[in-house]
């Protein structure tokens, strides 16, 4: 079975995203299913790709040097999908390199399913454009009513997406690997490295954007310092406003971007979770932190919310309330027995959800997919 692979970027361990794509290209080349080609407008150099990929020119996006932006229409790629010939597309971003595969597919006749990784119509609620916002959602409509599946990974934003007249969702929760993440990463020694020996660490993870609503998370920090002293707020992850963050957030760590195994200690030597975005459509780094036996702290605004039981594996506090906030991490750290508790339901409910189980269901639904849509292109 050949599938096309659709992406704005390769650059591995560049943000969430590509780190699913990478355990998809892990687990293609395990079980040999799929014959795969992936098409971005970043991609490593040759020497470091683990399957076939092919670049197609682009710009950079504006005020984010590190994220391309295709040029829009299928003309760079269809000499090379002509060759190739998918069964199927399968897209993972709604930017212009994802649109232009829809409307190859369409036009060739060959089916196309998609991720949703990214909830941008959030992004635009979040900086309170509302027109953009509505012709975010008409984009989206059209576009992955175009696509024979569209795989969400969490049922807030399952539920979100079915009464804005998405017809073609599928849940599709994504996994951790539990090899990676798993208490057994913890360092004895990584707060001693770290120069915050006893203290409790507040660990945030991923990209740092405004629209991870780390205003949010600043506000949190500027509370509990106030209160106690026995406390360290820690970030992994980079981004465009680490200068700012750091000026209003002048006690913290900044630990730069990690490599996955750097990340997987982080999480196993941390104390709680913290990850007040509203905007996700699962939070990958969320599962990653619970199969570390980390306890999370998430918002009850979008997808990460959704992997939690409150009180049972986690804890989920009011979107954009950093008080709220605040007292959950108070609670967790005055009432050790129940920071254990949650700790050890956390790690019992991300063992459960392997990768190797997600991608053998999309690769059934890939299969199913097929099957149909031939049926119906004969009929």
């Amino acid at each position: 079975m050949k599938a096309a692979y659709f992406n704005g970027t390769m650059k591995k361990e560049h943000d969430g995203v590509t780190r699913v794509l990478y355990r998809l290209i892990d687990e293609i080349n395990k079980t040999n299913e799929i014959d795969p080609l992936f098409i971005s407008a970043i991609v490593p150099p040759k020497s470091e790709q683990m399957v076939d990929m092919f670049k197609v020119p682009s710009f950079a996006f504006p005020f984010y040097k590190d994220y391309r932006v295709a040029y829009p229409g299928t003309g760079f790629f269809e000499r090379r999908l002509q060759e190739f010939k998918p069964d199927i597309i399968h897209i993972n971003s709604p930017c212009p390199l994802g649109a232009a595969a829809v409307k190859y597919g369409n036009k060739n006749n060959i089916p196309v399913v998609a991720t949703y990784h990214t909830h941008f119509p959030s992004y635009a609620k979040y900086y309170k454009v509302n027109l953009l916002e509505m012709h975010g959602w008409n984009y989206l409509k059209n576009l992955y009513n175009r696509c024979e599946a569209v795989y969400v990974p969490s049922i807030p934003i399952f539920e979100e997406l079915v009464e804005h007249g998405f017809e073609t969702v599928e849940f599709l929760p994504h996994g951790v690997d539990s090899s990676i993440f798993n208490p057994g990463c913890k360092s004895d020694s990584w707060k001693s490295e770290l120069g915050i020996e006893g203290k409790f660490t507040l660990l945030y993870a991923g990209r740092l954007v405004w629209e991870k609503d780390l205003a949010t998370l600043a506000e949190s920090y500027k509370k509990l310092t106030e209160q106690r002293d026995d406390i360290k707020f820690v970030l992994a992850g980079d981004g465009p406003i680490k200068g700012e963050l750091k000026k209003i957030m002048p006690d913290a760590l900044f630990l730069g971007q990690q490599t996955i195994k750097d990340l997987a200690v982080s999480f196993a030597s941390s104390d709680i979770f913290i990850f007040p975005s509203s905007t996700e459509t699962f939070g990958n780094v969320t599962l990653e932190a619970m199969a570390a036996g980390l306890p999370p702290i998430c918002v009850n605004e979008g997808g990460a919310g959704g992997i939690i039981i409150d009180g049972e594996t986690g804890f989920i506090a009011e979107s954009r309330n950093a008080g709220d906030i605040v007292e959950k991490i108070n609670i967790l750290l005055d009432n050790p027995e129940l920071r254990k508790r949650l700790s050890e339901n956390a790690i019992n409910f991300a063992q459960g959800q392997s990768w190797g189980n997600i991608f053998e269901r999309m690769f059934e639904s890939y299969k199913y997919v097929i099957s149909k849509y031939r049926l119906e292109w004969a009929a």
